[in-house]
């Protein structure tokens, strides 16, 4: 059975990117194990769950009810209660990597952990299976090659959360929810393209107007360049969880 290696902060990671992948991944047969900071159990972030102080924009950016539903399945499985440390893992033992995002404030430790830096540069020198959604690509844009330096992505083409979706949810909610829709004063598209050889190997895909699900896989877009594959937004997670299957398989 190929085991594949889901890390996530201890709060805030959005329940639908790592849900959904966990959901289809274990349907189909593998093992996803998950790491945390300290090794205890994570918490999604709940406004993305509760659509607590959303306001009108609720049905627009809370997490839909299968997402919620998988969330929960996910939330009281062995492997997701039982979390490893950050410090024990051990790239080798893993055929594959899975990064889901998270836009809350809580997911800075997580995508500004060294340690997880080095071993998404580890799966990238051994070409091993790496699947990146939304904010996950920040970390894999983060993470340098032992080699040249350079982030591990700088001559893969891939995708991210789109400037204009980051902007138009913090514009949406800013009046009272401030910054939250904001990680970084720097957006995702922004970060991840800066650390690419040229601009074009960012691509947006179609506008991203509905989420897919099981049903509608074209509604969500994706892009693969050899071992690594990467999605844009909770969107695209039904997608983006088959091909990473595909992939794998």
């Amino acid at each position: 059975m190929k085991k594949v290696l889901v890390p996530l902060p201890d709060y805030g990671f959005d329940p639908t990117e790592a849900a959904i992948p966990w959901l289809l991944l274990t349907a189909a047969g593998y093992d996803v194990q998950f790491a945390t900071p300290g090794g205890y159990s994570a918490m999604a972030d709940l406004r993305m769950l509760r659509g607590t102080d959303l306001g009108i924009w609720k049905w627009v950016l809370t997490a839909r009810k299968d997402a919620v539903m998988a969330y929960h399945q996910m939330s009281n499985s062995d492997a997701f209660c039982n979390p490893i440390p950050y410090t024990d893992i051990v790239a080798d033992n893993y055929d594959a990597l899975l990064l889901p995002g998270g836009h809350d404030k809580g997911v800075r430790p997580y995508l500004e952990s060294a340690l997880l830096q080095q071993v998404v540069s580890h799966f990238f020198v051994t070409q091993k299976p790496v699947g990146a959604i939304c904010h996950g690509v920040v970390l894999a844009a983060r993470s340098k090659h032992p080699q040249t330096g350079l982030s591990v992505l700088h001559t893969y083409k891939t995708t991210a959360l789109l400037q204009s979706q980051e902007l138009m949810a913090y514009r949406l909610t800013r009046l009272w929810l401030k910054d939250y829709y904001l990680t970084y004063p720097v957006t995702v598209q922004a970060e991840v393209t800066a650390e690419l050889q040229d601009a074009a190997q960012f691509l947006t895909g179609p506008l991203p107007l509905k989420r897919d699900d099981a049903r509608h896989l074209r509604r969500g877009f994706t892009v693969l360049d050899r071992h690594y594959l990467s999605a844009r937004w909770p969107g695209d997670a039904y997608h983006f969880a088959t091909d990473f299957i595909a992939l794998l398989g």
